[in-house]
């Protein structure tokens, strides 16, 4: 691990059109390192992100790399985004320069006791669930939120202390390069794996295998493990790791979240099985009771009291994009959950959703299997608006299953179907079930042109 970054040449592989080097260039160029930062996009499509790096000294290579850069290198720091069959990623490699990225970079640093949260669907939730009830009952302690939720942490090393609390939400693509570090946090929370991001990591297996590294290096004498209570991650976990200790199942008991340990916890706790009563909460849907008990089980796990723990969750609020109740207008209740990218996460969100139901679905294709979305979709709602590279083909899947759907193409298309076809008391639901990058930067600006849309008495144009 370099500790003095003065004088040393560090490329970093990946700017990203929306910022996600930023923080880990910022650090290394205050640090003294003399950074190369590269890019394959040019220029005018990473104008947002050169914004914020425009005050520093480094070397800017867009529009491609070159793979000196990597070879000529002391440090060679990859985007997660960037994969390992890139020829840039392996010219250092073939070169003897040691591979890093910013949460590598920062947990190797980091002095606190860190949470980290993973899975295919609910991490982002639960991670500011964790944060929210840490932050509010762990007052003699700072709580500290980041990793793929919210801003880099690296700016705040000097001031974390071994007393504070860390909360990571990891991604798979965090997760595949942290064995360079050998790391895995204190307490691990894995909500659930389900087929996702296939394309990058080639396959379930490796997928599988990036999302539980989170535990791979956990020290049974200290680390807990805090898992979803599904056949399928026991099963992983025991053809991997056998007895675990320090792990903890959490689920529902009808309505009322309860956990369970497996084995004695290594944090040290007596209680084999907790149950939470009477927990209320701002935000809808089974699947967020279900949320709440792996962050009740955290907060449990780092000493707070039930009924603190309780009266903190009920003031959570949704995260934006998350099933986030944006508009009512004319009696018609309209949700944005444009982060639901999978097929999983907007059924989900359906089933969260009791009201007579409209759905916006459609976007990206990832290559997803759109079926099961559909047939719900046909259940579910009595109208869906079909929109993106897939909404041809969910229109069809939908039609063939029952349902009403219309091929609108455009969002703004699908807002105004729904609007023609609502009446009051319905529920709008814009949870699109593949990614936005057909037609958009990213989630967030989907969800903030249906807000937009859906918030303007009058019809709104893109």
């Amino acid at each position: 691990m370099i500790q003095d970054f003065r004088h040393q040449r560090v490329t970093v592989i990946g700017l990203g059109r929306f910022g996600g080097g930023v923080g880990v260039t910022r650090w290394l160029a205050r640090a003294g390192a003399r950074v190369v930062l590269t890019d394959q996009q040019p220029a005018e499509k990473l104008h947002v992100a050169l914004e914020q790096i425009r005050d520093l000294d480094l070397e800017l290579r867009l529009g491609g790399h070159d793979e000196r850069d990597s070879r000529d290198a002391d440090l060679v720091v990859v985007n997660p985004a960037v994969r390992d069959d890139s020829p840039f990623v392996q010219a250092a490699r073939d070169a003897g320069v040691p591979l890093s990225t910013e949460i590598n970079l920062f947990v190797e640093r980091c002095p606190a006791r860190c949470v980290g949260i993973t899975g295919s669907v609910g991490k982002s939730t639960i991670a500011a669930m964790c944060g929210h009830v840490l932050k509010a009952t762990l007052t003699d302690r700072r709580v500290w939120l980041g990793g793929n939720i919210g801003r880099s942490l690296l700016d705040d090393l000097p001031t974390i202390r071994s007393g504070d609390i860390v909360v990571l939400e990891l991604s798979s693509f965090q997760l595949h390069r942290t064995p360079l570090v050998r790391w895995s946090p204190h307490i691990a929370v894995i909500t659930n794996i389900r087929p996702n991001h296939l394309d990058w990591h080639g396959g379930f297996a490796a997928y599988l295998a990036a999302k539980l590294n989170i535990v791979r290096f956990q020290d049974p004498a200290r680390d807990a493990a805090v898992i979803e209570d599904t056949p399928e991650l026991r099963r992983n976990f025991e053809h991997l790791y056998g007895d675990v200790a320090g792990l903890w199942r959490y689920g529902l008991d009808g309505d009322e979240p309860v956990a369970v340990a497996q084995t004695t916890s290594a944090i040290d706790c007596d209680d084999r099985r907790l149950r939470w009563e009477n927990v209320r909460l701002g935000v809808p849907g089974r699947h967020n009771r279900l949320n709440a008990a792996a962050a009740l089980t955290v907060a449990h796990l780092l000493g707070v009291p039930a009924d603190a723990a309780v009266a903190a969750i009920a003031s959570y609020a949704a995260l934006p994009d998350r099933l986030e109740c944006v508009a009512v207008r004319h009696g018609v209740t309209y949700y944005n959950d444009s982060k639901s990218t999978t097929p999983e996460a907007a059924m989900t969100a359906m089933e969260a959703l009791a009201a007579p139901l409209l759905v916006i679905l459609g976007g990206y294709d990832k290559g997803s299997d759109l079926r099961a979305v559909a047939e719900m979709a046909a259940r579910r709602a009595r109208f869906v608006a079909c929109i993106g590279q897939t909404g041809s083909k969910l229109t069809e899947l939908v039609r063939a299953a029952g349902g009403i759907a219309e091929f609108c193409g455009e969002l703004t298309t699908g807002v105004e179907a729904c609007r023609r076809h609502a009446r009051a008391g319905d529920t709008v639901l814009l949870s699109p079930a593949c990614a936005s990058w057909d037609q958009f930067d990213d989630y967030r600006a989907r969800g903030a042109m249906f807000t937009r849309l859906v918030t303007s008495e009058a019809p709104a144009t893109a």
